[in-house]
């Protein structure tokens, strides 16, 4: 009995381990895609910024 609960334990632990890599895997997508749709907003803005003060200088 003993030896089966051994046997097993390792099992349960490996499998919260790769569940907790997924969902680790899972965050930082989110965060990379969050943060590149932000500096691509921040950029473009930049950009419109500089248009408008170009064509206000003019």
């Amino acid at each position: 009995m003993v030896e089966e609960e051994q046997k097993a334990s390792p099992g349960l632990s490996q499998q919260a381990d790769e569940e907790k890599a997924l969902k680790r895997k899972k965050w930082l997508k989110r965060a990379g895609i969050a943060g590149f749709l932000f500096f691509l907003i921040k950029g473009l803005a930049w950009i419109v910024v500089a248009l408008f003060a170009w064509k206000g200088c003019s």
